[in-house]
């Protein structure tokens, strides 16, 4: 076996392990790292595709635990987002959103960690809905980082560890087929991307059964600490990849 096609397939089971236990996280993981074997016009579509199929046969597993409401409502308003996210594409600094992005990610998981401030959704609410779901329509057409802003309605809402992650599945897969379309149109799905997933499929199955086999005996008090936990490595990631843009702009 080629050594970066091995490389490949490690960065495959790391990202589908962090995605199969916490329901996200696997994108900011897997592009980077992937981007430093394989081209990044390839890295990323390969997420995407693999963001599909795991969400896939997560919902296969637990669509029972989705919160339908709570996934079509910020699909819907994803979808509204989208506009404003293209045209911030060409538009916005796209290192300055990422740092932003970082900061708020990493202060409310510190403020949660250290009990300063708990937020609480008793209820799905209509405006942090539309709000987070929107965001996440905007920050994904511009800059592929739909996740943040649902995953911290999902904290809000203090979902236990299954419902979490299968609700977060139930958004997932329609925004990312969506985006597989999209790089399809734009014939950036090509052979290579489907020969690379082909050979990083058989190894993804027992990831997944091994994330929800995790997921479910996470202990309920500690879930939502180890999701503070990874969006501020997720924080830490993005403002290292802000960093390097920065520093590359002024050599």
């Amino acid at each position: 076996m080629p050594t970066h096609l091995l490389f490949v397939i490690l960065i495959v089971l790391l990202a589908t392990g962090i995605r199969s236990t916490f329901g996200f996280g696997e994108a900011l993981v897997a592009v980077p790292l992937l981007a430093l074997c394989i081209p990044i016009r390839v890295a990323t579509p390969l997420a995407v595709l693999l963001s599909v199929t795991t969400a896939a046969i997560i919902i296969a597993q637990d669509w029972k635990k989705i919160h339908f409401r709570s996934a079509v409502s910020l699909l819907l308003a994803t979808c509204c987002g989208i506009p404003l996210g293209l045209l911030l594409l060409t538009a916005a600094e796209e290192h300055i959103v990422k740092a932003l992005l970082a900061l708020l990610l990493i202060t409310f998981a510190i403020l949660s960690l250290t009990g300063l401030k708990r937020w609480h959704l008793h209820s799905d609410h209509r405006g942090w809905l539309l709000g987070c779901g929107f965001f996440a329509g905007v920050l994904g057409a511009a800059f592929g980082m739909n996740g943040p802003p649902v995953v911290i309605y999902g904290a809000l809402r203090r979902w236990p560890a299954p419902q979490f992650r299968a609700t977060l599945q139930g958004y997932f897969l329609p925004a990312s087929a969506l985006c597989m379309l999209g790089y399809w149109r734009a014939g950036l799905w090509t052979a290579t991307v489907t020969h690379y997933y082909l050979f990083s499929l058989p190894v993804m199955v027992p990831v997944i059964l091994l994330g929800r086999w995790i997921n479910r005996r996470l202990h309920p008090g500690r879930f939502l600490n180890y999701v503070y936990l990874l969006l501020i490595a997720i924080g830490l990631i993005l403002l290292a990849q802000t960093t390097h843009a920065a520093v590359a702009l002024h050599i």
